[in-house]
């Protein structure tokens, strides 16, 4: 695998992965946008990936195709489609991975990288998280919210070579990257941000920022991360609840750096009548409480509200 200037794919090329895309190939990487959404490959095809807000706006150029086969070869492959399409995704591009090809998983929730490697084979998938927000604005256009840390790491542990390689690669050029020893433990610190204000974002529409300003869903966010915190542990993951609520705070304050001024990419879905991602990065969290015996009421009512508000639009509303 060339990490000079490697080749990437990036499955799912909207905000998160438009954004990543963006960025990577304004620093002259060849990058590749896939994406089943035609409106958008093909205003991306007439005019470039448009960023806007933080950096400043400007237009990039970018390769995008709704078709993966089209796509014919890759160094890397970044997953930053919705977790539910992975099964689909991996197999659309499986052609991609010869010889040392690998995949990381930007994706929210917990078990994508299993997902992926049923189809790509556990020694291809590599996990990532990132602390960067983004937004689609319309068909093209992207918002840019900060330049905040990303994370690589193989999912059995230790410090790679590869992991060191993507992150710097990807550092070099506009995506700055760490290489974790630690994934797993490094990505249920990132969910338990997304357990706190995904939900909420999407039940009231609220930015980041506006959720924790309120006292009471602010004690609403710090209970869910305590239950989610408990069953981490239960897990195996050793998780300081305190600091992850410091973490969550810093994170929705502008001032500080954090991408506070943004709503949760399940506010999008909703907005959008799509179906969510409630189940990967809720539910799983509440499997795993019952099968250790960890209560999670507060994630539990979470899930409730996200699926009644789904049930409006998804057509499974009792009459």
């Amino acid at each position: 695998m060339s990490l000079q200037r490697p080749t990437v794919v990036i499955v799912g090329g909207g905000a998160m992965g438009g954004l990543f895309g963006g960025l990577l190939a304004e620093k002259g990487l060849g990058v590749t946008l896939v994406d089943v959404w035609r409106e958008h490959v093909d205003a991306i095809k007439a005019r470039g990936l448009r960023i806007v807000g933080y950096g400043g706006d400007r237009d990039v150029k970018i390769a995008a195709t709704a078709d993966p086969a089209s796509v014919k070869s890759a160094d890397l492959v970044l997953f930053q489609c919705k977790a539910f399409a992975n099964p689909q995704a991996a197999a659309s591009v499986k052609h991609l991975f010869r010889g040392e090809t690998a995949a990381v998983s930007f994706q929210n929730g917990l078990g994508n990288e299993e997902a992926l490697a049923k189809v790509l084979g556990a020694d291809r998938v590599l996990g990532g998280l990132t602390a960067q927000a983004g937004r689609v604005e319309s068909p093209g256009v992207v918002r840019n919210f900060g330049d905040l840390p990303t994370y690589v790491g193989e999912m059995k542990g230790g410090l790679s070579p590869r992991a060191a390689d993507i992150a710097e690669a990807l550092t070099r050029h506009g995506l700055p990257t760490h290489a974790s020893a630690d994934i797993r433990r490094d990505k249920w610190k990132k969910l338990l941000g997304n357990v706190g204000l995904s939900a909420i974002s999407g039940a009231t529409d609220l930015r980041s920022m506006d959720i924790v300003a309120v006292p009471e869903l602010k004690i609403v966010v710090f209970r869910a991360v305590d239950e989610a915190a408990a069953v981490a542990r239960a897990e195996g993951i050793e998780l300081d609840t305190e600091e992850a609520r410091e973490v969550l705070l810093k994170l929705t304050d502008p001032k500080g750096g954090g991408t506070g001024t943004s709503k949760s990419s399940l506010n999008a879905d909703l907005a959008h009548k799509r179906p969510t991602e409630v189940d990967y990065i809720y539910g799983t969290v509440a499997r795993l409480g019952r099968e250790r015996g960890v209560p999670t009421p507060t994630i539990d009512a979470l899930i409730g509200i996200v699926k009644g508000l789904e049930s409006k639009y998804l057509g499974t509303a009792r009459e």
